[in-house]
């Protein structure tokens, strides 16, 4: 949609020429009617996120996104694009939402870091505003609701067997897996002695559900603006982004995910990326989350809480990565500057989860 994307910040723009060099020699030979290559592209920024980077380049009238790591010091395993990729693959042909990818490039000498090109999808993000089609509509928004609940129910019905996909990852053990991960992470990243986050460390893994049955597709970021709606019918999604955690494992990991944005948003200021819209008239409440999920996708959801007390603690992480790159000057962008407070905020919802 015209204006989701905005001139590419300061500190943030690539060296462009070997980029399109690298995309004039590789991308001749795709499926992808009236792209120019002999053209310079014209470059743009999508604004929206805090982690990788994704950018809009223009040949003329066709358009192409890219996207590559954060700059600056990573830590291991995160930002893996190779593995985005191939997850996109894998998944687009079964699941259309998750956009078409195009080419991967696995060598840092062209953009400073491997990245991936894919198509453009075209649509509504809800971030920390409603557009027109939302705003004061609670019927708008409770379709969006809907559908957001039954298209997660979706993808975790995807059968992982039936389609091959099965070498993509090892669901056995996946959450014990993700839930050590992400203490790791948390301890890389410590800034500052927080207890709630140590005491969410101590409790997760005491309290481990059995493995799935059947494992499924998580998605591992499904939020509201990590979707894209159809600006004729909001009750229509267009687009799933940001596959970059995704793997195969226990369904409910996503869920949990889903209701820690939607239920737990705070506005600590007017445009924070933590704010949600979800608390106005007619947006799905969080009890009403869980019915429909529950009865589309036929799931237990007697753990929950556990998924819910995760899922706080890894968005906190998240944060506190962000936040460490920050205090360490491997970064300027001065939106991470309170992000602490972020931290702290999610810790306390994340131990109230567990009582």
């Amino acid at each position: 949609m015209p204006g989701d994307v905005r001139p590419v910040r300061a500190g943030e723009q690539l060296n462009w020429a070997p980029v399109a060099a690298y995309l004039r020699q590789h991308l001749s030979s795709q499926d992808i009617p009236g792209l120019d290559l002999s053209l310079a592209p014209v470059v743009e920024q999508f604004p929206g996120g805090h982690s990788n980077l994704t950018y809009l380049l223009r040949y003329g009238g066709v358009e192409l996104v890219l996207r590559r790591p954060p700059l600056g010091p990573l830590p291991p395993t995160a930002h893996d694009m190779a593995r985005e990729h191939r997850w996109l693959a894998a998944i687009h042909p079964l699941f259309p939402l998750a956009p078409r990818t195009y080419l991967l490039c696995e060598d840092p000498t062209i953009a400073g870091a491997p990245f991936y090109v894919m198509e453009r999808r075209h649509g509504l993000v809800v971030r920390t505003g409603e557009p027109p089609q939302l705003a004061d509509q609670p019927a708008a928004r409770r379709r969006v609701s809907r559908a957001m609940v039954e298209t997660l129910a979706e993808l975790h019905a995807i059968e992982i067997e039936a389609h091959g996909l099965s070498g993509l990852g090892k669901p056995a053990g996946f959450v014990e897996r993700q839930v050590r991960g992400w203490t790791e992470r948390w301890h890389r990243s410590k800034t500052d002695e927080i207890p709630e986050m140590d005491a969410l460390a101590a409790w997760l893994p005491a309290q481990l559900p059995p493995n799935a049955n059947p494992p499924a597709i998580v998605h591992g970021d499904f939020k509201l603006d990590n979707v894209m709606l159809d600006p004729a019918d909001v009750g229509r999604l267009v687009a799933v982004f940001d596959w970059e955690m995704t793997a195969l494992g226990d369904p409910l990991v996503d869920l949990g995910i889903f209701l820690a944005y939607w239920s737990h948003g705070t506005r600590l200021e007017p445009n924070d990326a933590l704010a949600s819209v979800t608390d106005r008239p007619g947006w799905f409440s969080r009890d009403e989350v869980i019915a429909c999920y529950a009865a589309k996708s036929g799931r237990d959801l007697s753990r929950l809480p556990f998924y819910e007390a995760f899922a706080l603690f890894k968005v906190a992480v998240v944060i506190q990565q962000i936040y460490f790159r920050y205090k360490r000057g491997q970064t300027a962008d001065e939106r991470f500057a309170q992000f602490d407070v972020r931290v702290r905020h999610l810790a306390r919802k994340g131990v109230e989860a567990t009582l």
